[in-house]
């Protein structure tokens, strides 16, 4: 049986983008456990190869295990050149996003989670996705809870919680329920 080299840091990023857009900061957190993984690994290898090398090779060795540069640098090198190369599209990550979480969840609850990736949505996004907000709303509700709006009290306030949860308007809420 043969072993298989390791995919190069470039190889599992582009995997990743082939999976799904992510956005700069999140393929940068992935890349960089995988490359401290990678590193932790090789770095053993090498210390267990100084532990049966001979007097003479312990100082070329040592010199190797030394002269591993910071993770950081090479993976931002590399998501650089993935953004030049157009594997890496931050506008598309956005666009990918909001047409993922805009059928279940409200304005408020997508833009936190931009914001979690260090992104904003652009203006027009912005005023198409708070323009269909009520309908979103209506469609979240009536899945969840049916046609007909509750007129007891306890219910009306699980509902509320419900749309408040998922990012909808605390107006819109209660238009919402008041039709």
């Amino acid at each position: 049986m043969a072993i298989r080299a390791p995919l190069s840091l470039k190889a599992r990023a582009i995997g990743l983008l082939a999976q799904r857009e992510h956005s700069r900061a999140e393929l940068r957190r992935k890349l960089l456990r995988i490359e401290q993984q990678q590193r932790q690994k090789q770095r053993a290898q090498q210390l267990a190869a100084l532990a049966d090398a001979d007097a003479g090779d312990v100082a070329e060795l040592t010199d190797d295990v030394d002269a591993v540069a910071e993770p950081e640098s090479s993976v931002d090198a590399l998501l650089d050149a993935l953004a030049a190369d157009g594997y890496l599209d931050e506008t598309r990550f956005v666009e990918s996003r909001l047409h993922l979480r805009a059928g279940r969840f409200g304005a408020q609850r997508i833009q936190q989670e931009l914001a979690q990736h260090g992104l904003k949505l652009d203006a027009e996004q912005q005023a198409a996705l708070r323009a269909s907000e009520l309908e979103r709303a209506r469609e979240v509700w009536h899945k969840r809870f049916g046609s007909e709006p509750s007129r007891e009290p306890t219910e009306q306030a699980r509902q509320t919680r419900f749309l408040l949860a998922r990012g909808f308007a605390p107006d819109l809420v209660r238009r919402l329920l008041r039709a």
